[in-house]
């Protein structure tokens, strides 16, 4: 038995598809419209009730959870916390501070304390990363390629708490670094009349992410939005980004004289 721990984005569903197939599971619904209520095997269950989710878990002798799709920082103050929840929310709140990343790992540190193990977002669906290489007709040229490194050197200079997977060049200028609101606010703020396939969004994972929880996620949502902003391309990292709906973003690229790269 796996159990299931779902959040916000499309994500989860792609997991389910698969895991269906294969293994005996149970889903803890974090989603804020409890979006998997129909499914017999789901719970509807909030952040403020550690006690009912371990217990869960542990009714249904889950030794082991995967972790898919956002969980957004909750506001404290409107809780209902049960008895295990007041006891581990104090370093829960904490770790708030780092960004919603942060949460999820202080859950999977209570987990553990818990003797149940959390495994890779990507276990059964390896098939939803990319391997090195460009995947579109279109391939980044000379002026495409110093927009990229700088957006790869930018990221690279960021601290290890930061809440940026993206950055968005363009003519080897910065024009935007991903917040808190994520990637479609930033890419948002990158809309421009004057510039049409000129620049790059890079989206890769934070510096010393668990990557076994949060990794970048890019769909073809995340293409439309960088034709909007006049951007020529996205470049993710080898084996480190979920990328769904391969086939029609990549035919959507080609279509578009867009590029898609793996570093």
């Amino acid at each position: 038995m796996i159990g299931l721990i779902f959040g916000e984005t499309d994500f989860p569903k792609q997991i389910l598809k698969k895991v269906k197939n294969k293994k005996k599971y149970l889903i803890i619904d974090l989603t804020k419209n409890k979006k998997f209520k129909k499914d017999r095997n789901s719970y509807s269950v909030s952040l403020g009730q550690f006690g009912k989710i371990i217990k869960i878990l542990k009714d249904n002798k889950c030794k082991k959870v995967l972790f898919a799709g956002k969980v957004k920082k909750p506001k404290f103050s409107k809780l209902r916390l049960d008895l295990k929840a007041v006891y581990y929310m104090p370093r829960i709140i904490k770790s708030a501070k780092l960004g919603d990343a942060a949460i999820l790992k202080e859950i999977i540190n209570v987990l553990k304390k818990e003797n149940i193990k959390t495994i890779s977002s990507l276990a059964f669906n390896p098939e939803l990363t990319l391997k090195k290489g460009n995947y579109s007709t279109t391939k980044p040229n000379k002026i495409d390629k110093l927009d990229i490194n700088k957006a790869i050197a930018t990221l690279n200079r960021l601290g290890k708490y930061t809440f940026s997977q993206g950055t968005v060049v363009r003519n080897k200028k910065v024009i935007a670094i991903e917040g808190k609101g994520g990637t479609q606010k930033m890419l948002k703020r990158c809309k421009s009349k004057k510039f049409k396939k000129k620049g790059v969004l890079v989206k890769f994972p934070k510096k010393k992410q668990d990557l076994r929880i949060d990794l970048p996620t890019v769909g073809l949502k995340t293409l439309k939005q960088c034709k909007l902003a006049g951007l020529k391309g996205i470049v993710i990292k080898d084996k480190k980004n979920v990328f769904l709906e391969r086939k029609k973003c990549i035919s959507f690229a080609n279509k578009n004289k867009m590029f898609i790269l793996v570093k």
